[in-house]
């Protein structure tokens, strides 16, 4: 009996130990202002988890640090960068130490030998410039060229920022919110007015 007794003490030990370590993830920090939860971290920036993939947060000044340091972990590909447009849309799904822009360019990587993917998502203010990876990922050259023609964004140390998709005398990017849609007639042979 005195053996079932000093197992479940032990139980009871190991389960308050584990409910402390949770709630020291959600733990309450006071600033000046406001009281915030603190939030989980990887690579030293902001992360949550999406749809079951790991999502990194950093902002401009630890952008090419954090895709380094991925590199360096054997995240050895880009698989995608896209721009992100959200004037109009109310942002609810960012971390709260992540300071919500109208832009956002996120960069998804993949390890062949984790087989395991991340996104990065950096927020991006309207006029504001990026770092390209081109450097360390060659084949981001036309993903960012893309990012620049649709949304305006720029990279800098890119080798050859010009447009890719967009005539070089088109005005404006089209994926932008306030991208005016715009209009070409349609004609139809014999159509009615048809001369």
């Amino acid at each position: 009996m005195a053996g079932s007794e000093d197992t479940e003490t032990k139980d009871v030990e190991e389960t308050e130990t584990t409910e402390e370590v949770e709630t020291e993830t959600t733990e309450e920090v006071e600033t000046d202002d406001e009281v915030v939860l603190s939030e989980d971290q990887l690579y030293g920036v902001a992360v949550k988890t999406d749809f079951g993939q790991t999502v990194l947060f950093p902002d401009a000044d630890s952008y090419l640090d954090l895709i380094s340091e991925l590199h360096s972990d054997g995240f050895s590909q880009v698989i995608d960068v896209v721009g992100v447009d959200y004037l109009l849309h109310e942002r609810t799904d960012l971390p709260a130490s992540v300071i919500p822009e109208r832009f956002e360019v996120v960069v998804i990587l993949i390890s062949h030998a984790r087989r395991d993917r991340i996104r990065v998502r950096l927020q991006v203010a309207d006029g504001a410039s990026v770092p390209s990876l081109f450097d360390m990922f060659p084949g981001t050259e036309a993903m960012e060229r893309e990012v620049f023609d649709m949304f305006g964004i720029t990279f800098d140390n890119h080798p050859d920022l010009s447009r890719i998709l967009m005539p070089e005398t088109w005005e404006g990017h089209p994926l932008r919110k306030d991208f005016d849609i715009g209009r070409i007639p349609v004609q139809f042979k014999d159509a009615p007015g048809q001369r």
